[in-house]
């Protein structure tokens, strides 16, 4: 049996899942308002404690590679490398965005998934509806909100980091549908079982060169 562990630090948002193959076993999310890394090994023992087992139980880690922020990344990626050298684990990155656009519904019109990236910037990166669900159309783009909705030319559903004032000056602008809260949370099952596909492809990572995708903020 498969016991996968995901680990999502990208953003102020963290998340960690225990997913066995069959069943999401254990879920957890919150803010961590900057304390990722004295929360985020204990958050890992607690959910392994409720399910019932140990490290050596693991056969998988997987976790968000980026984009996010810089510290946030490292500390995640840290944490998932260090358990995959000690317990002999696979271990598989994915792309911070990709988690929320795998939990969003099938539309007709394109995606916009987002992360807020401070100073009024946001990581944005454009996805379409294939039979495979959600693919990314290339790679992230770091935007000013107005930059953003200058880039809009016909109707695009938005998910993702959205604070109160983004929602709001989101809400009325032209050519945006809008994801509800709900479906703007990074949920680490998702980020599971993107993981477990990956695994069942063959497609592993190397702790040694597994990197985060950091944005290229230069001409910000």
């Amino acid at each position: 049996m498969s016991m996968l562990l995901a680990i999502d630090t990208a953003t102020r948002m963290l998340g960690v899942a225990l997913h066995d193959g069959a069943q999401v076993l254990s879920e957890s999310i919150w803010f961590g308002d900057g304390h990722h890394t004295s929360e985020l090994a204990p958050e890992v023992a607690l959910a392994m404690r409720r399910v019932g087992i140990e490290p050596s139980d693991l056969t998988t880690v997987a976790v968000a590679v980026g984009p996010g922020s810089y510290t946030g990344l490292r500390i995640g990626l840290a944490l998932a490398k260090g358990l995959s050298l000690a317990y002999n684990l696979q271990l598989v990155g994915i792309p911070t965005l990709d988690i929320l656009a795998s939990a969003q519904p099938f539309r007709e019109d394109p995606m916009l998934a987002v992360l807020q990236v401070g100073r009024g910037r946001v990581a944005a990166v454009w996805y379409k509806w294939s039979r495979k669900g959600w693919s990314a159309r290339k790679g992230a783009l770091t935007l000013k909100w107005e930059e953003l909705q200058r880039e809009l030319k016909q109707t695009t559903y938005i998910c993702g980091e959205l604070d109160p004032e983004s929602r709001e000056a989101l809400r009325n602008a032209e050519f945006v549908a809008l994801a509800p809260p709900a479906l703007c949370v990074r949920r680490p099952s998702f980020l599971a079982e993107l993981g477990l596909e990956k695994v069942r492809q063959g497609k592993l990572d190397d702790p040694a060169n597994l990197a985060p995708i950091y944005l290229d903020t230069s001409a910000a």
